[in-house]
């Protein structure tokens, strides 16, 4: 035995494919939440209880039922991703050290400040 695959074979064909998830989705699975939460049955004191995964998942059925997805692993993986994507955005916008990051209220734009003062849009 050698340590190649045979033809055809590949290491991430056993571990499945990556699911792209599209912005629809994104916003999907975020009012999805948003609804569990005001609910409050899988409320907990530092997030949600146990189980709420495959309450999402149903919830998402009803939203897109053509999207197929599951609680493990793709909605617990894209939350898990969503909150590592949204702690750089706080960080920049809301952190001790914003290096010169701001929002615009009004234009809904992330701000970059210049050295010189003059803010540019990004």
């Amino acid at each position: 035995m050698s340590g190649v695959p045979p033809t055809g074979a590949s290491s991430q064909a056993s571990r499945g494919s990556k699911r792209k998830w599209v912005p629809e989705e994104d916003a999907a699975l975020v009012s999805c939440m948003v609804d569990l939460h005001n609910v409050g049955t899988f409320n907990a004191d530092t997030g949600f209880k146990a189980g709420y995964l495959n309450e999402l998942e149903k919830m998402l059925e009803k939203a897109l039922p053509r999207a197929m997805l599951k609680a493990r692993p793709n909605i617990e993986s894209r939350i898990r991703c969503l909150k590592r994507e949204w702690s750089v955005v706080y960080d920049m916008l809301n952190g001790q050290n914003n290096s010169g990051f701001g929002w615009d209220e009004h234009r809904q734009l992330v701000l970059l400040k210049m050295l010189f003062g003059n803010p540019m849009l990004r």
